[in-house]
């Protein structure tokens, strides 16, 4: 039941039909960057034979391609062909075809080629230097994989096609609410609610209802407010450090209160992915120095300007050097508004360049934060931007659980039905079983 790939298909094989004459003839064209991760050929491009009859790799509709290079091979990258121009294709030369032989499902072969421990093998099989390693083609004459017939391979196929489905209308629809919340980010952002609960008209439509401020027009109801003003009467409110002898790096322990650093901090996500700690009696002594719910964090190194919310319940924890960290006065400011403010608009970008050395940000000083301009609605009007912006980013979080749980299930089923460890006719029984009439 196990056989060599090469048993259920050809290995490279040259194009058999159709057989196209004319140099000027379409077909298709797929460079490795037109094909995912995931299988998927993104961008379907069509050239002159006589462009690419030479010096690329042909193949034919319905044959599998799998990367051969690092790190592609590994990522995943491959394609089943299937609508190409003409019946015809030509691509990159880092790819092996796989054509399926009779008796044996093109698509199972494709399911085979994107599994993660067919890939594990292949890694391991690789040959050349460091950066050019490459999967030989002997590779797939001696690698063994579950071999059924052909009707469980099809019934395989279909359940893993099911999921594949599911899985890109997933990804579509995420890729859909990541466009809507953009436009919405700026359109809140900028022009806000009006009285009746909707979206103010642009300053086009209704010049009459903004006014000219430091950051361009804003809505005549809203006011511009340095940093500094919106803090909470905190010392400090506004904080970075400890800095030199203030906190050892013999002084971290492996349990207490976390320290937090640039990797806590992601765009708009608090990473509770703790590694560093103090003592409790380090925390009292730097107690300044301690982060709240609700407090923005600031990333000073690495990828300056990454701004996320402190979440709730987080305890004793302490800010480091590398980030800095606010406390707002919640009554006039929304924590949530000014880390969407910090993260994506134009005007915090721009005035947090000044700041940059050699064209790079190295950092940013307690100046330039605390003398960032925001613009500021009315408090409610905030309430109502953060509430609809916080929708949004809900039914993100619920569709991308989703797309990591289907994606979960699938790599379950692949790694039991391309085995053999599961047989699929059972499997299948047993759904029909628990499927209402």
């Amino acid at each position: 039941m196990f056989e060599p790939i090469s048993e259920l298909a050809e290995i490279n094989p040259p194009l058999r039909a159709p057989v196209l004459d004319r140099s000027d003839d379409l077909v298709s064209f797929i460079p490795m960057g037109d094909v995912s991760e995931s299988g998927q050929w993104l961008t379907h491009k069509t050239r002159p034979l006589r462009e690419v009859k030479s010096g690329f790799t042909p193949f034919q509709e319905g044959d599998v391609l799998i990367a051969k290079i690092t790190p592609c091979m590994e990522n995943g990258k491959g394609a089943h062909a299937v609508g190409l121009e003409n019946g015809v294709g030509y691509g990159s030369t880092e790819f092996h075809v796989l054509r399926a032989k009779a008796e044996n499902s093109p698509r199972y072969i494709f399911h085979i080629s994107q599994s993660s421990s067919l890939r594990l093998k292949a890694e391991a099989s690789m040959i050349g230097s460091a950066g050019q390693k490459r999967v030989p083609s002997e590779f797939f004459r001696k690698h063994r994989v579950f071999a059924p017939v052909l009707t469980e391979q099809r019934q395989i196929a279909q359940i893993l096609d099911t999921l594949d489905t599911q899985i890109h209308k997933t990804e579509a629809l995420i890729a859909k609410l990541e466009k809507v919340k953009e436009g919405l980010l700026h359109d809140l952002l900028t022009r806000g609610i009006d009285e009746n609960g909707r979206l103010r008209p642009s300053p086009d439509q209704a010049p009459e209802l903004y006014k000219e401020s430091p950051l361009g027009l804003i809505p005549r109801e809203w006011s511009i407010a340095y940093l500094s003003d919106l803090l909470a009467s905190v010392s400090p409110a506004m904080r970075s450090g400890p800095f030199g002898s203030a906190l050892l790096k013999d002084e971290l322990v492996e349990s207490g209160a976390p320290l937090l650093g640039i990797d806590n901090v992601k765009v708009e996500e608090f990473s509770a992915n703790f590694s560093r700690f103090i003592t409790p009696e380090k925390f009292a002594e730097l107690s300044r120095y301690a982060v709240r719910p609700n407090d923005i964090m600031i990333t000073i190194m690495g990828t300056v300007g990454r701004c996320c919310i402190v979440p709730e319940g987080i305890g004793d924890a302490l800010s480091s050097k590398h980030t800095w960290t606010l406390t707002l006065d919640q009554e006039k400011y929304s924590p949530f508004l000014a880390m969407l403010q910090i993260n994506y608009m134009s005007w915090v970008l721009n005035h947090f360049s000044r700041d940059q050395q050699g064209g790079t940000m190295s950092a940013i000083r307690s100046e330039t934060l605390a003398s960032l301009c925001l613009p500021v609605p009315p408090r409610h009007e905030q309430s109502e931007i953060e509430f609809r912006l916080l929708e949004i980013n809900k039914r993100l979080a619920s569709e991308i659980t989703a797309l990591s749980k289907m994606r979960l299930e699938k790599s379950g089923l692949m790694d039991d039905l391309l085995t053999g460890r599961v047989r699929v006719t059972p499997l299948l029984d047993q759904a029909r079983a628990t499927t209402p009439a």
